[in-house]
């Protein structure tokens, strides 16, 4: 696919001009600010991160707080927005910067590549938006858009296409404004030219110029291969409670949810009876149980058939003293200091 997408470029700009979403990054674009966002949108639709960006702010105001923040905040910060090793790179590439580049995130898209957890999408991003380089930022937002435009189903799921887009944006993106040329795209994928669902083309700035428009192909572009079926993995989540204090595991620091806390789980679905046999094989004899219910999680390419029970203890087992990757956190612990993945939330929602 290419396609000359020039004359798509004022009337972006001036429908951008009117019709911009109102964004706290976007009030005071400074650089870390335009940063931390534009992680945090990765995989995250805009209304549930503006309040994560207003509170992660105040907590971590710069890139010299973000490099030596602990690590038990910054997760409890990013409890809830998903993908936590984005937030574990926006502390490494805090260090690197601050050790590289004395303390200021580079302007140039080359350097910002360097960076853990920056790809080109948001190296464009901050090039353009922060520092107004003539750079682009091809995502789904914008593929969607250039396809239907052009009118074309190639596959935007192939680097080809991406490659081939890129040039054709690099060389029409505004040099007095690119990152508004770059956030119209943006605003005009999520508000007009939307991912699920018949697009709003009525209100479309450049409906007359799309392909996909005229031909009735809107709702067969962009082109993508099936989505692969997820493997299903089935768990039994215990909240196991002894005093008024809940029992929380450390996840290994590698794999799903890396490092993470988490509330005991065994890898298979057990009925209550089957689970009193696992609890006297942990030698837990004195408790009560009450189930939880049912609840499922989707990762990307897995989902969690999840059945909870409540179990309170008369006393802590043996098999749970003394042992590191363990603690019994208060619920206001488990409001303050500990984050726990999303995942878990249908069991801890009657407590937080």
């Amino acid at each position: 696919m290419s396609y000359n997408y020039e004359e798509i470029v004022p009337y972006l700009l001036h429908w951008f001009d009117y019709n911009a979403r109102v964004l706290p990054w976007r009030e005071n674009p400074k650089p870390y600010y335009v940063w931390i966002s534009e992680i945090m949108l990765q995989q995250t639709r805009v209304e549930a991160v503006r309040g994560y960006f207003d509170r992660f702010i105040e907590a971590i105001p710069d890139i010299e707080a973000l490099a030596t923040v602990d690590d038990e905040k910054l997760m409890k910060l990013w409890e809830g927005l998903g993908y936590y090793n984005r937030a574990r790179n926006l502390k490494k590439a805090a260090q690197v910067i601050m050790s590289d580049y004395l303390g200021e995130l580079p302007s140039d898209y080359h350097e910002l590549l360097k960076l853990p957890g920056i790809g080109v999408y948001t190296a464009g991003a901050i090039a353009s938006i922060a520092y107004r380089q003539p750079e682009v930022a091809i995502d789904g937002n914008v593929l969607r858009i250039a396809t239907r435009i052009a009118g074309s189903f190639d596959d935007i799921t192939k680097e080809s296409v991406k490659k081939e887009l890129w040039k054709d944006f690099k060389r029409i993106v505004p040099k007095d404004r690119p990152g508004d040329f770059n956030q119209s795209l943006m605003d005009l994928g999520a508000m007009v030219c939307i991912p699920n669902g018949k697009p709003h083309c009525e209100q479309c700035p450049i409906m007359h110029l799309c392909q996909a428009f005229h031909q009735d192909l809107v709702m067969q572009i962009p082109v993508k291969p099936p989505k692969k079926t997820r493997r299903i993995e089935k768990r039994t989540v215990l909240l196991m409670e002894y005093q008024g204090r809940y029992l929380l595991h450390q996840r290994e620091n590698k794999g799903l949810l890396a490092g993470l806390w988490e509330l005991p789980t065994i890898e298979e679905k057990l009925t209550q009876s089957k689970l009193r046999k696992v609890l006297k094989e942990w030698e837990i004899e004195d408790y009560q149980v009450q189930p939880l219910g049912k609840a499922k999680h989707v990762f990307t390419h897995l989902e969690w058939h999840m059945e909870g029970y409540h179990i309170k203890l008369k006393a802590i087992p043996a098999l749970f003293i003394n042992q590191s990757s363990y603690v019994w956190a208060s619920k206001e612990e488990l409001e303050s200091i500990y984050a726990l993945p999303s995942a878990f939330s249908a069991f801890t929602r009657e407590l937080l």
